[in-house]
């Protein structure tokens, strides 16, 4: 069995600090949730969540990329032009260096980011690219390369070994930091559905995309009907159940789009749109945090 070795948190923020996979400094990146951006200022402080970001950076660069890529396919310009091409168009859209993308043998709609904030890589499931147009997968792919963008790697990754088989090597940890982790990811799942509709440019895209993630179905998609599939989140508002997207990593589907159509009038995006006006980004937050909060 591998060990982890001696965790130095520290070490690893202050390395951070010289060197973000982005590119660009944090204030920069002012399409962002505010509560994704403190959240992570937060992390830095909570010794839970340093021990298990570190271990996971050591164990990713022990074995892990082997371990998630064994049976994968890499993306590039002989190999899948066309989905590289949208993987170019993201990363320039959201000025990032191209990351490696790989296509991943799985029938579930879904795409994830792991790696480090120096090493990261995409992985897009087949099914995904199977149900979804160019237009939509340049919005999903755009989602995480705002991952990258804003330097949640190191989180994403920690939240897959704590989940699979970090618990072997952390014990008591495990659980306070998957649910600091969790509660983080809800809010940068926020941060990132924006990044995709920046590189998309194009709401109806971007929240047929999401929508297509609830559904899965290529013989009902056509007669989707988004404001009775938004309807939904309102009739659950009095529901108990509501109570269990507090150990989920994203937000309920019919939120991500209500707070995507928030952002739309944002005068960030008008101006990547080239379009005059808009709402500050403060107003924007304020709004989408009383669609997107769990409990209150």
């Amino acid at each position: 069995m591998a060990t982890v070795g001696k965790l130095d948190f520290a070490g690893y923020v202050e390395a951070q600090k010289a060197k973000r996979a982005g590119g660009r400094a944090r204030d920069e990146h002012a399409y962002a949730y505010v509560s994704d951006r403190n959240t992570r200022w937060t992390f830095e402080r909570l010794r839970p969540v340093e021990l298990a970001v570190s271990a996971a950076v050591r164990l990713f660069k022990t074995f892990g990329r082997g371990e998630l890529l064994g049976k994968a396919v890499k993306v590039g310009p002989r190999q899948f032009p066309r989905v590289h091409e949208l993987v170019v168009q993201s990363a320039q859209s959201l000025g990032i260096p191209t990351p490696n993308v790989y296509i991943v043998n799985n029938p579930v709609l879904n795409a994830a980011t792991y790696g480090t904030n120096e090493d990261s890589f995409i992985m897009v499931h087949s099914g995904l690219v199977d149900h979804f147009d160019d237009a939509e997968l340049l919005s999903v792919i755009g989602h995480e390369c705002g991952h990258i963008h804003n330097s949640h790697v190191v989180y994403l990754t920690a939240m897959h070994y704590l989940r699979v088989m970090a618990s072997a090597f952390l014990g008591w940890i495990v659980v306070p930091a998957l649910l600091a982790l969790n509660g983080w990811s809800r809010r940068a799942e926020i941060t990132c559905d924006r990044a995709g509709l920046i590189c998309s440019r194009d709401l109806e895209v971007s929240t047929r995309a999401l929508a297509k993630l609830a559904l899965g179905s290529t013989k009902l998609y056509a007669e989707l009907d988004m404001d009775a599939f938004l309807e939904q989140h309102d009739e659950g508002q009095g529901s108990v159940g509501r109570f269990t997207e507090v150990l989920a990593t994203h937000p309920w589907l019919p939120k991500r789009i209500k707070a995507l159509r928030v952002f739309a009038q944002s005068q960030i995006y008008r101006d990547a749109r080239g379009e005059p006006g808009g709402l500050s980004i403060e107003e924007v937050d304020r709004r989408v945090h009383e669609i997107i909060k769990v409990l209150g």
